[in-house]
């Protein structure tokens, strides 16, 4: 029994050694990256039309309201707002509507039409902005769909999307316009806008007009409970201005099989999803190539909690080759994934089918389910990387040895140890 003992012993010391000292990582070998075949690089020098955003005020008297951390809606925006104009780069396209800010009367015809723009779309003047909202005071009205419509005319048009970030704590009072028609109406122009909303209270019927809104223009809502929520949403709406492509994705129609999906070529798109809904694309790959591709999803209205997003690559016949899944468990305000597969090596050039699934589903039968969810999908198709190589210690064995070394020792010292230890206890 001593001498079954010893084998153990040593495993025992080396598992030991190994747990104290580790093992030093693999490191893999490092290759320079290929230039993407057949895609028309940019130059640099060619200028860029700027992502411009203009921010929507409501200045209306319900402002006037206490109830965010002691302190009234109105002063929250400002000082809010402050720092927003802090962090803005010197090159950042923005303007500033606001309603509701300048007739106090109770003549509903003229307080309806009360909204100017503040600031002119461009680079911002910091200090005189910060001046001409720290004098605003909670006055009228709050005619919402008028502000919506004079605000895509401050945008104008053009290839860049461009966003309005409305920043409001109650439903429209000067209907019509209705400002949910409003948003239907200028989502159906092509003119590329996107309608962000902030409410600034909890009240049920708010969120369902700026639900709306957003939903119809594929923008975003959130609800605003303190001063650094407020400020960090503004930031990362101006942020994501920032990041739109230059060239706004295509409309692309998906289909519910691969035999009749769209043939798409390395680039972006945008198309709209159902609840529960799958949206099939191909995409063509050639020998040597890779593709790579991606979709983002913007939960755009309430849902049931527990959904996710499932992107996948199936060959022709069927077979899954790839797939890239996101999950929430909340309200967010994206969901994305992607992917990444290449053929073997000389194989024959073969289509691909990618698509786009999701487990979303509405929690009250007055969700809207149409039109479904803003997906945009990119699209790539570059030079194959090598594949890396197996997992290797390098000069971790040296050290491995030495470690095994040290617990096969170890071991033996025990177990003589032991021995010795039992010799003694018979003879006495």
């Amino acid at each position: 029994m001593i001498i079954r003992r010893r084998p153990a012993a040593a495993l025992l010391g080396m598992l030991a050694a190994l747990s104290i000292f580790g093992v030093p990582p693999a490191h893999a070998d490092e290759t320079t990256p290929k230039e993407p075949p057949n895609v028309e690089l940019v130059d640099e020098t060619t200028p860029k039309e700027p992502p411009k955003v203009e921010l929507v005020l409501d200045i209306s008297g319900s402002m006037r309201a206490r109830d965010i951390e002691g302190h009234s809606r109105i002063s929250v925006l400002q000082q809010a707002f402050n720092e927003v104009l802090d962090a803005l780069p010197s090159e950042a396209q923005v303007g500033i509507r606001v309603l509701g800010a300048t007739y106090p009367g109770k003549d509903q015809a003229v307080g309806c039409r009360d909204t100017q723009q503040l600031v002119p779309i461009g680079p911002i003047d910091k200090l005189e902005a910060k001046t001409a909202v720290a004098t605003l005071r909670p006055t009228g009205f709050t005619p919402v769909g008028l502000a919506l419509r004079a605000a895509a005319r401050d945008l104008g048009t053009g290839e860049t999307t461009r966003r309005i970030v409305l920043i409001t704590d109650g439903e429209d009072t000067c209907a019509p316009p209705d400002p949910c028609e409003v948003a239907r109406e200028l989502a159906a122009q092509g003119t590329h806008l996107v309608v962000d909303t902030l409410g600034l209270t909890l009240n049920d019927k708010v969120r369902r007009q700026l639900t709306c809104i957003a939903s119809a223009t594929g923008g975003t809502y959130t609800a605003v409970t303190s001063k650094t929520q407020l400020r960090n949403r503004i930031n990362q709406l101006v942020d994501r201005a920032a990041t739109t492509y230059t060239q706004t994705p295509a409309q692309v129609d998906g289909t519910e099989n691969c035999s009749r999906a769209p043939l798409l070529s390395p680039g972006a798109y945008t198309d709209r999803e159902k609840f529960q809904e799958h949206r099939w694309y191909r995409v063509l790959v050639r020998d040597g190539q890779e593709l790579r591709a991606s979709v983002s999803v913007s939960l755009d209205r309430a849902l049931n909690r527990d959904y996710g997003v499932l992107l996948r690559a199936v060959s022709q016949d069927g077979r899954e080759l790839v797939r890239g899944t996101d999950a929430g468990s909340g309200r967010t305000d994206v969901l994305s994934t992607g992917l990444r597969w290449s053929a073997e090596q000389n194989a024959p050039d073969q289509t691909v089918c990618l698509v786009v699934s999701n487990s979303f589903s509405s929690p009250t039968a007055a969700t809207a389910a149409t039109p479904g969810m803003p997906l945009e999908l990119t699209v790539g198709v570059v030079d194959s990387s090598p594949a890396p190589n197996g997992p290797d210690l390098g000069r971790g064995w040296g050290l491995l040895g030495l470690l095994a070394l040290a617990g096969l020792v170890g071991g033996l010292v025990f177990g003589w140890l032991a021995r010795w230890r039992v010799a003694i206890w018979m003879e006495n």
